[in-house]
């Protein structure tokens, strides 16, 4: 069974940072793509970022509202994908959620939350202004 544990979430003024973590067990990591959405109250789910499948070389996709932000990263040995959030707004906050698709094809992701088989339990990110 997959589980997927959120972690690094909290408060912090606008600008700053914030390193959110997703461990991941049960699967065999590499072969799943993995993306963080986000969900703010009262708004629906939406894509945050993305990172494929795969041992060396990785592809990664951004939602236009965090790119040059945002950098989404995996390490495969230790089963946890990473979403570094710099200069935070407090458009960002809300409640952040790993997901994990199994990759048929390696190097593919997705930006669709339909198409992850699996979900974390979500961080809270709460930013100040």
């Amino acid at each position: 069974q997959v589980q997927l544990v959120e972690s690094g979430g909290g408060l912090v003024q606008a600008g700053g940072s914030l390193r959110l973590s997703c461990a991941a067990s049960g699967l065999t990591f590499s072969r799943y793509a993995m993306g963080w959405f986000r969900q703010a109250p009262g708004k629906e789910r939406e894509f945050v970022a993305a990172i494929s499948s795969g041992t060396n070389i990785y592809y990664a996709d951004y939602a236009d509202s965090v790119k040059g932000r945002f950098t989404i990263s995996r390490d495969n040995a230790k089963s946890t994908v990473y979403l570094q959030m710099n200069s935070l707004k407090p458009e960002d906050q809300a409640v952040y959620y790993c997901a994990a698709r199994y990759a048929s094809t390696r190097g593919s992701y997705s930006t669709r939350d339909y198409e992850y088989d699996s979900w974390g339990q979500g961080t809270q990110v709460t930013v100040s202004s």
